[in-house]
């Protein structure tokens, strides 16, 4: 399934809805994800092994090295003011989950993450554009394309005012509440 263009998403879009309505009534292949970013709706097959040992490989190191107790999703739904976007993997605050619908503002989230896979470009500049305007604290990008682990953080005025990037092999210091250094050197 291939992404609507920008020009027919936005006559949709201009339409009291419509592209949110078709969008969320989408009914994609099982391991498939959808999103709509910036009105497009993109779809994206399922990740290859390298994508998703990436994801767990900074999952472990969190659990394992962060002082504060919080908690992980991989797949959840964030209403975001350019879209609806599904990061790889989310941390929040304990409990900021808990009783919300498939896709929901937010609230509680302390850094979303992304591993880039076939559309890069999407989650370099267009994602992290959102997430910044949703005032997501951190955004922590793997670009394995690029080699470069790379966080964003200080959401205002619709971006990230502070970036740090490293290449892969060197260690990338997380704010609090996260307060580690990152090993990066098995994560492309």
């Amino acid at each position: 399934m291939s992404a609507l263009t920008h020009d027919f998403a936005e006559a949709w879009n201009d339409q009291d809805g419509y592209l949110l309505d078709a969008f969320l009534a989408l009914d994609t292949p099982e391991g498939f994800k959808a999103e709509l970013i910036e009105g497009e709706i993109v779809v994206t097959p399922p990740a290859d092994g390298d994508h998703e040992t990436a994801i767990g490989r900074i999952v472990r190191q969190v659990f394992r090295q962060c002082p504060k107790d919080m908690d992980f999703a991989g797949g959840k739904g964030l209403i975001v003011p350019s879209g609806r976007y599904i990061p790889d993997g989310t941390f929040t605050a304990a409990d900021a989950m808990l009783g919300r619908e498939s896709w929901s503002k937010p609230d509680g989230v302390l850094m979303v993450m992304e591993v880039t896979s076939s559309r890069p470009g999407k989650d370099r500049e267009a994602k992290r554009l959102g997430y910044a305007a949703a005032g997501i604290p951190l955004y922590l990008l793997v670009d394995r394309q690029a080699n470069r682990i790379v966080l964003h953080s200080d959401p205002a005025r619709g971006d990230y005012a502070s970036t740090t990037g490293v290449p892969v092999g060197e260690p990338l210091p997380l704010p609090e509440p996260f307060g580690f250094e990152l090993s990066t050197d098995r994560l492309t």
